[in-house]
């Protein structure tokens, strides 16, 4: 149990610091849609490549989310992540400190 225990709280730790990452590749890829970056810099192929496809897809399935040219989807983005790292990183992690024993 004590194996099982620490595995659920690494991997609970990897997960939180990952959605951390993507929170901030979402906030810096919005910022940068507001400018007119070179499409051909690297760094801004990446982080169009890496938030592209999230939030095309949440724009073709929740139309609603461009209002008045503003586009709200990062604010979703955003949203998902931290749910998901509030609920499920906290409950692995919670669930791990309570196998091991509690403190």
């Amino acid at each position: 149990m004590f194996v099982l225990a620490n595995v659920l709280i690494g991997v609970g730790e990897v997960l939180h610091i990952l959605l951390q990452i993507y929170m901030w590749i979402v906030i810096i890829g919005a910022l940068l849609s507001w400018v007119n970056p070179d499409p051909y810099n690297p760094i801004v192929r990446f982080l169009s490549s890496a938030t592209e496809p999230v939030f095309s897809w949440l724009r073709r399935n929740l139309p609603f989310l461009r209002i008045g040219g503003i586009d709200f989807s990062p604010v979703i983005i955003i949203a998902i992540i931290i749910f998901l790292d509030k609920a499920v990183v906290t409950s692995l992690i919670e669930a791990g400190v309570r196998m091991k024993g509690g403190l």
